[in-house]
């Protein structure tokens, strides 16, 4: 019997397998508990390695990704090809309707990311909080998206918080890239379809139809 392959190397393999197991799910415990107790964010690489300390990104796609979709990927490279820079995707585990996201969901939406593309976990449902996590950054969304950015009724049908709202945003030079969403019947909503308040159209970029085509709802994103 060759040296290494007998039943007592194989038992010591498994064995070494299962601490590696442990201490994996020690470290993704002990950091999402930090995050969560803290209430800051976290970024989670393609490997899987969790920090809070590193330079955030100036180019987001936020959503809630369940489940993540191809055209989710999709999206963020046509994003990049426009941007020039790189776009990481951000999940929010409180929302303004929802219970908070369990540890099990959370690692559940994260495997999806694995080997494919960083993830910033945040406490930011609403894009002002996420301007104030991410001043500068450039969120990637969907035209339905930004028709509720600039609709009063979205904000409780008072105008001047709308207009509160995205002067706040302009503060922190947040912008959005937006792309079409195709509505039943195949009609494309496009960022020409939304009622920008005048002053504020410098604000919205548009990704052109031809280039990328949602078909999903933006709450799906």
């Amino acid at each position: 019997m060759q040296e290494g392959t007998g039943p007592l190397a194989r038992y010591s393999g498994r064995g070494e397998e299962q601490r590696t197991k442990r201490i994996r799910a020690a470290y993704f415990n002990f950091m999402l508990d930090h995050f969560l107790q803290t209430l800051g964010i976290l970024h989670v690489a393609p490997d899987g390695q969790m920090r809070h300390d590193i330079a955030p990104p100036t180019a987001l796609l936020p959503g809630s990704f369940n489940p993540l979709h191809h055209a989710h990927l999709a999206l963020a490279q046509v994003a990049e090809q426009i941007l020039g820079r790189a776009v990481a995707f951000e999940l929010s585990v409180v929302n303004v309707d929802k219970p908070t996201l369990t540890h099990e969901e959370i690692r559940r939406r994260l495997t999806q990311f694995a080997w494919r593309a960083p993830v910033w976990l945040t406490h930011a449902p609403r894009f002002l909080d996420k301007a104030e996590r991410f001043p500068g950054a450039t969120f990637v969304v969907g035209a339905d998206t930004a028709l509720r950015i600039v609709s009063p009724r979205y904000y409780d049908n008072d105008e001047a918080r709308m207009q509160s709202a995205l002067a706040s945003l302009r503060e922190r030079a947040c912008h959005f890239l937006v792309a079409c969403r195709a509505e039943p019947g195949g009609k494309c909503l496009t960022l020409d379809d939304v009622p920008i308040p005048p002053g504020e159209r410098d604000l919205f970029q548009s990704i052109a139809p031809e280039r990328f085509r949602w078909t999903q709802s933006s709450t799906e994103l």
